[in-house]
């Protein structure tokens, strides 16, 4: 048996303009589709990763966050080209950060399987 012993390729990606760039560790098993009122409007593809595993910059000077109902995440995107980047949670303790996986190549995301997530209504996966 062979083991590869190469690290996980980090991914790289920014908003339209450049000026929020986002690394994250690996890529995504999947990505979620979500349905709620801001999820379907952005157009957002998530992948979600502990916030000690990312890095950003361009955040917090060129990022605009927007909090909604329930006032569990704060929803950020650029304010130069307006691309929404990433979301995070606003309750203490929580680490899972929310990616906007349009902002990566998608030779570099390859088929991944899509997940949609029902956050209009039963807050629970279709799949």
């Amino acid at each position: 048996m062979t083991v590869n012993l190469e690290a996980p390729k980090m991914l790289d990606g920014t908003c339209h303009c450049g000026k929020i760039r986002l690394t994250v560790p690996t890529r995504p098993d999947y990505l979620v589709l979500c349905n709620c009122s801001i999820c379907r409007r952005n157009g957002a593809l998530w992948a979600f990763y502990d916030r000690a595993d990312m890095t950003m910059s361009g955040v917090p000077e060129h990022a605009v966050g927007y909090e909604f109902e329930p006032r569990t995440i704060t929803t950020f995107h650029c304010r130069d080209c307006g691309c929404t980047t990433h979301w995070e949670p606003l309750q203490a303790g929580k680490t899972k950060f929310g990616v906007n996986m349009r902002n990566f190549d998608p030779d570099e995301l390859g088929d991944l399987r899509l997940r949609r997530f029902d956050g209009a209504v039963t807050w629970s996966y279709l799949d």
